[in-house]
């Protein structure tokens, strides 16, 4: 039988604190290994709420899922901006690099459709027409329109 925990932890620093710790404790595992191994697979989402699930089986080893942010979080975290656009319509908030919308298709590439890194950054740039958003100075939706297009053809 495979015991489970589920928590939201700050990435890169969970702590044997509330919610883990009290958690983890009557399940009988080595609570700093736990922390530690999550800590290692969540650096790369710092300031940020990831979700994780710990599985643990009966001779008390265990593993990490880790789970990933909403796009949009990625997004307002790579721009450095608390939140999106009131009017995504009229008002935007940020630019993201074409090189940022590729980082983020890859930290979100298991959560994704698509079947390449293009198609991801394609649904990248979709996620930015709701957040407020520009890519490469360009709407998002002509972003899209130019990628498929074959203007970038040479970066992906």
């Amino acid at each position: 039988m495979v015991d489970t925990v589920e928590a939201l932890v700050d990435g890169g620093r969970a702590s044997a604190g509330p919610p883990l710790g009290p958690a983890l404790g009557p399940k009988g595992v080595n609570i700093g290994q736990v922390i530690a191994k999550i800590n290692e697979k969540t650096a790369a989402f710092e300031g940020m709420k990831v979700p994780v699930k710990v599985l643990i089986n009966d001779d008390k080893t265990f593993d990490i899922k880790v789970g990933t942010p909403p796009m949009s979080a990625l997004i307002k975290g790579e721009l450095g901006v608390d939140c999106g656009a009131h009017n995504a319509r009229t008002e935007k908030v940020g630019n993201l690099t074409l090189d940022q919308a590729k980082k983020i298709a890859t930290m979100k590439q298991d959560d994704l459709l698509g079947a390449d890194l293009k198609a991801k950054v394609l649904e990248v740039a979709g996620n930015c027409v709701s957040v407020g958003v520009t890519i490469d100075g360009k709407n998002p939706k002509d972003f899209q329109k130019a990628v498929k297009a074959g203007e970038y053809d040479g970066q992906f």
